[in-house]
């Protein structure tokens, strides 16, 4: 009897069902969507780092010396211990670099070229042969494949046959060059430690070229003399769980102690592996954790939203079970029936709610990032999933079951005495609990401002999930919008005096109705309110979060297109790199720069030079971070610049002659017309008269070209002890006689010889960063001392910048003109600082970097502006908290309309009567239309400014500190928060407009009822 009792009991209130039903079905799909959501992305994320991942990154090496005897022992040691620290074997690469050898034919020199042999295990799938075939273990002729790059430069041909000595090893080797080989990527990762092999040829003390490449066997039993080997690892880390990060990290952190306990004393391990799944570890842990705030958002939102539809359902049968109870009908009994009922409900949305989450996923895989990025969502209903579904379903009915047991104990006389208007504050308001809670979510938001993330140290020093820092955001939005119910009854007593004073009747009855019930209202009020925080909340933080991107970017590039690499090169030369990159597809301006670290008065700083007056062009600093505008930032900045001997035509020889009375090293300072300045050594000057003949072609590379024309700034030389005089006798470009400097100058330990007047230069002008800036304790537009490069100048503050572009989190940094720059360095007799960077502008960079990527060998590192933010916004770590607060946001508005609805519709029915009454009296429909339309748009306007309001203080408090990187790192520079006021307008609008069609039905639908009523009579 008592199943169909409680069917019958449950379908008696079909609307207050269905309302319980929706609500329920909503929130615990969209929480099992969630869940699902937050373990999809933090696996995309886990498996995006490793797919993307460089060579570098995820690349493991163990170096120790071997010889033939100890090289068998250590091999097998390494690859047992490395297939222990990883998951799935990694591919295991064994190199080797010999000891030197001689040049053939240069056996008696002082001083002769070098030659060296080496291995590398699988070298044919990194490279391809130009000719001949690749080296066999022989007999005793030793075969060998050389580089293209050595090749060229030693004139080895394949078939050659020569014999050289080791300079430690005296035994001769006979060798023969089998083949000529190319790498697929001679300036990739792989070969970074390897530089001859990728150069071919090594000029430093001594001219080294190679290495000759030879079979592994060959090389253990005729080059391992206590030689250095090196296993790398390279393992495939596609499949990597992110319960698999911590562990693998701390095996192969453990490697180089297992060896050395094993007995390779000499083994020395090293990876940046461990600390990047460390970093990505955490970085799960963060992405997980902040996506939890929508969840508990969501979860208070559908607990308020439950035990509204509760409290209407318990109020429409307090007189039933008034009713039951005096017939005896005991507690027990009746909780019995409200648990079967809300049980009945609840019961089908945890089954169904597993099933419906994928199908929801896939709809969050339309959103734009997550499609740019490439995440597919696709996750299965597991035990996980279910125990979620089934847990909120529970608790679901739980909260439908409190408010009717609350009154389970009134007998009918009870109720009927209960019945009336009611208070003008709720309990809550009067025991100040919302106040409380307010300092708990206080509280909260400052440990989240503190810490940075909803991540902290646990007592064991691991990292966990702080549960009142995920809290903080939820609590604010519940707290602020229960503060604000204390609003209610003054509003409604206001609104109540001033529509009594027209004539109109509508506004008027319908404030009284508001003014003399307002906890009636407060809870739709609240439930609206809560669900508006939640929805422009989610919106700035997306917002926040996609012009974080930008900026980050904007920030790490500093230009379009910044080109990084080593300043001079075989096929670019100093003076031919500018040339080629100005020349790139799109670039429209251009600038060499300087950026390195330098010490500032004890202080470890970025410097930075470039040409001041491009920097309104190239400069991309964002506007808060300079109380200066770039343009005015530009003109402050140009000093004073140095004189120069421009060189007629296009000369491709410089003879320069001078006379010295000692011996005097100098170098020749000279520039082209793109501001590119060079040293070039005239080498030591000896007593007497001197004739150096300068080749400039070199200075453009093997295939760059000099922007014309050039100029010579001066000559710098120092002399060893006390002074010498040197006199310039003549100077010639391509035997066309120039105009020579003055004829003769005293040098001293370091003197420059200008080629045309120096100014005395004032002040150096500098942008500092602040930090810098209170450290030497000047501020913009004073004059003071600085030391930069341990050298006391005098400089000037034209600005002083929050962070400075290209510069790390907290790192100093300091901007100068590059002419200006350079000529305070030619007049202390310094040289000239290289241009280590090009920072580029173009409209379009990718023709430009397509460009730089058919041309490896030009060694050149291109920081992409455009590229870069794709990267930043296509990160399912970083972007994975925006995909689950678009979920919560359409799941508050939801919540919020089904809320509405129920409680206005209910509202609407319980008084019918009072309706009837009022048209019996004459007031017309469009009037009872006027009225319920008053009281629900106090309920709808208070709940709008309400709820906006709200939502921007949580935004200011909460949304810059969960806007982090991939790497659960703080931005640089500072998040900003962004308000999209365009979209939130129109979604304020759309959800009025929903709001005001459901009281336009609801008046609808009672005009129909009147007119039947009035039929029946």
């Amino acid at each position: 009897m008592r199943g169909p009792l409680v069917v019958k009991r449950a379908f008696s209130e079909p609307l207050l069902l269905l309302a319980a039903f929706g609500s329920i079905l909503l929130a615990t799909t969209t929480l099992v969507a969630l869940t699902m959501y937050a373990s999809s992305i933090a696996d995309a994320g886990v498996r995006r780092t490793m797919e993307t991942a460089s060579y570098r990154q995820i690349a493991a090496t163990i170096s120790a010396p071997v010889t033939a005897q100890t090289f068998p022992k250590f091999d097998q040691a390494v690859r047992a211990e490395l297939g222990k620290a990883y998951t799935r074997p990694p591919a295991l690469t064994t190199s080797f670099r010999s000891d030197s050898y001689v040049m053939p034919g240069q056996d008696g020199r002082e001083r002769p070229e070098l030659l060296r042999f080496g291995s590398y295990d699988g070298l044919d799938r990194h490279a391809r042969l130009v000719s001949g075939a690749w080296p066999h273990a022989a007999g005793d002729r030793v075969e060998a494949a050389i580089s293209l790059s050595a090749a060229s430069a030693t004139g080895f041909k394949t078939g050659q046959e020569f014999t050289t000595k080791g300079r430690l090893d005296p035994r001769p080797v006979k060798v023969h060059i089998v083949g000529v080989f190319q790498l697929n990527d001679p300036f990739g990762e792989r070969w970074t430690g390897e530089q001859l092999l990728s150069r071919g040829v090594d000029r430093g003390d001594f001219t080294t070229y190679g290495p000759l490449m030879v079979p592994r066997e060959t090389f253990v039993a005729r080059f391992a003399t206590n030689v250095n080997a090196t296993w790398t690892a390279e393992p495939d880390l596609r499949t990597l769980t992110p319960a698999q990060l911590r562990p693998m990290a701390r095996g192969i952190d453990e490697v180089g102690a297992r060896l050395k306990a094993d007995g390779c004393g000499s083994c020395v391990a090293a990876s940046r592996l461990p600390e990047m799944l460390t970093q990505l570890d955490t970085a799960s842990l963060v992405a997980r954790s902040t996506m939890l705030i929508p969840v508990l958002q969501l979860l208070l939102l559908a607990a308020y939203a439950l035990m509204l539809t509760a409290r209407l359902l318990a109020d429409h049968r307090r007189m039933e079970v008034a009713l039951l109870r005096s017939r005896g009908a005991g507690t027990v009994r009746l909780a019995a029936l409200a648990g079967g009922e809300a049980l009945l409900v609840a019961l089908p949305c945890a089954v169904a709610a597993p099933f419906l989450g994928p199908p929801l996923l896939a709809l969050v895989n339309q959103l734009p990032w997550i499609k740019a990025s490439g995440v597919r969502l696709a996750p299965s209903p597991d035990l996980g999933t279910f125990l979620v579904s089934f847990g909120v379903a529970l608790a679901a009915a739980v909260l439908l079951v409190l408010p009717a047991l609350a009154g389970a104990r009134r007998t009918y006389v009870e109720e009927q005495s209960a019945r009336g208007r009611g208070g003008g504050r709720g309990l809550i308001e009067r025991a100040g609990a919302d106040v409380a809670l307010l300092v708990v979510a206080g509280l909260a938001i400052w440990q989240l401002q503190h810490y940075g993330a909803p991540v902290t140290a646990t007592a064991a020093g691991a990292l966990g999930i702080d549960p009142l820092i995920i809290s903080g955001p939820a609590l604010a939005l519940l707290a602020g919008g229960m503060l604000g119910l204390r609003l209610v009854p003054r509003i409604s007593n206001l609104a109540e005096r001033l529509t009594s004073r027209r004539p109109t009747l509508a506004p008027a009855l319908g404030a009284w109705q508001v003014s003399r019930r307002p906890l009636k209202y407060a809870g739709p009020a609240l439930l609206l309110t809560m669900a508006i925080a939640i929805g422009v909340v989610s919106m700035a933080t997306a917002s926040t979060w996609r012009a974080s991107q930008l900026d980050q970017a904007r920030h790490q590039v500093g230009a379009d297109l910044r080109l990084s690499g080593p300043p001079d090169g075989p096929e670019l030369g100093a003076l031919g790199r500018g040339t080629a990159f100005a020349a790139l597809p799109g670039v429209t301006a251009y600038s060499p720069g300087f950026r390195g670290q330098t010490e500032v008065s004890g202080e470890s700083a970025l410097l930075l030079g470039m040409d001041a007056a491009k920097l309104g062009t190239l400069f991309h600093i964002r506007p808060d971070l300079s109380p200066q505008p770039v343009g005015e930032m530009s003109r402050a900045l140009v000093g004073d610049q140095a004189g120069k001997l421009d060189l007629p035509g296009q000369p491709s020889t410089l003879t320069l002659r001078a006379e010295v009375d000692t011996d005097l090293p100098a170098r020749l300072v000279l520039s082209d017309a793109l501001g590119v300045w060079r040293d070039l050594p005239l080498g030591v000057l000896h007593k007497g008269e001197n004739r150096i003949d300068l080749d400039l072609r070199t200075l453009a590379g093997r295939t760059g070209k000099i922007t014309y024309p050039l100029s010579l700034r001066g000559l710098v030389a120092s002399a060893p002890e006390g002074t010498a005089n040197l006199t310039l006798t003549g100077l010639s470009a391509d035997g066309r006689e120039l105009t020579a400097p003055p004829p003769a100058t005293k040098v001293t330990r370091s003197t420059v010889v200008p080629f045309a007047p120096l100014p005395r230069p004032g002040p150096l002008p500098v942008v500092l960063t602040a930090d810098l800036a209170a450290s030497l304790k000047l501020a913009a537009g004073q004059v003071g001392p600085a030391s930069i490069d341990r050298r006391v100048l005098q400089v000037k503050v034209v600005a002083v910048v929050e962070s400075m572009p290209t510069t790390a989190a907290g790192q100093k940094a300091v901007l100068v003109d590059w002419g200006t720059l350079q000529a305070y360095e030619l007049a202390a007799a310094q040289l000239p600082r290289p241009a280590t960077e090009w920072w580029l502008a173009a409209g379009d960079t990718a023709p430009a970097v397509k460009a730089l990527k058919s041309r490896p060998e030009w060694d050149v590192t291109a920081l992409d502006q455009r590229e870069l933010a794709a990267e930043l916004q296509d990160d399912p770590l970083a972007s994975g908290l925006q995909g689950a607060l678009m979920l919560g946001f359409l799941a508050a508005l939801v919540f919020a309309a089904l809320g509405f609805l129920v409680n206005a519709a209910v509202a609407a029915r319980e008084r019918r009567g009072e309706f009837a009454i009022l048209r019996a009296l004459g007031v017309s429909s469009r009037q009872v239309f006027g009225l319920l339309a008053m009281e629900q748009a106090f309920v709808i306007g208070l709940s709008l400014a309400a709820g906006t309001g709200l939502a921007v203080v949580v935004g200011v408090l909460v949304v810059p500190h969960i806007v982090l990187t991939g790497q659960a790192s703080a931005v640089t520079p500072g998040v900003v928060l962004d308000i999209p006021w365009g979209a939130t307008v129109a979604m304020l609008a759309l959800v009025a407009a929903v709001l005001f069609a459901i009281v336009a039905g609801l008046a609808r639908r009672l005009r129909g009822h009147h007119g039947q009523l009035v039929e029946e009579r």
